[in-house]
């Protein structure tokens, strides 16, 4: 079980939502990654002007959606597991992560309308971690017959945000490649970097969450 962060304040999170916004430009969202916020905080981050959280596992999604529903816009940012996106997508407006053969087959089946996805790509080619490889993208999106919105990708683990930059400027251009607009890369880490290649999503945690 995570540790979830506890006390979260309100003042604090407008703060930071409204430092991060400052600098991030009207043109970016901002995601907040509430898979270590408690439940009953989630009216505190409403209090606080968050609009759009992302949980990480389905049976979260499904409490906190049951009590705030209408309180956020809410996207599934975690792995997706074929066999929980018949319970998934009922529940979201977008979906950050569909990586595999086996998960697009199943958001085929279940997608409601108004469902959009986005598809991972592993820009670095990293060895066992998800998305599809950049060559492997273009036939991959042919299969889909949900509307994808665009791409998102995580880079290798890095100390230094500026080693990221190459892997989000190369989704940038795969985007733009295929005719998809919105790019969702960037956490608390490194988001200003994703935000300077064009990210128009970034998923915020800590750095909107903690003093």
């Amino acid at each position: 079980m995570p540790e979830l962060i506890q006390d979260i304040d309100a003042a604090v999170v407008r703060a930071n939502l409204d430092s991060v916004r400052e600098r991030a430009g009207a043109s970016v969202r901002i995601l907040v990654a509430t898979k270590y916020v408690p439940d009953e905080a989630m009216e505190t981050l409403a209090e606080a002007g968050v609009d759009l959280v992302g949980e990480n596992r389905l049976p979260d999604l499904e409490r906190k959606h049951e009590r705030f529903a209408s309180r956020f816009e809410w996207h599934f940012i975690g792995a997706l597991q074929s066999r929980r996106v018949k319970g998934i997508l009922p529940l979201v407006s977008l979906v950050h992560s569909v990586a595999s053969e086996s998960a697009l087959g199943q958001v085929n089946s279940h997608a409601p309308d108004g469902v959009r996805i986005l598809v991972q790509v592993n820009i670095a080619g990293e060895e066992g971690k998800a998305g599809i490889a950049p060559d492997e993208l273009g036939a991959f999106l042919a299969r889909s017959e949900v509307e994808v919105a665009g791409l998102m990708t995580m880079p290798p683990f890095t100390e230094s945000p500026e080693a990221s930059r190459p892997h989000f400027a190369r989704l940038a251009e795969l985007a733009s490649e295929h005719g998809l607009r919105e790019l969702s890369m960037g956490t608390s880490q490194d988001w200003e970097v994703a935000i300077s290649e064009g990210a128009t999503m970034v998923r915020l945690g800590s750095s909107v969450l903690r003093p």
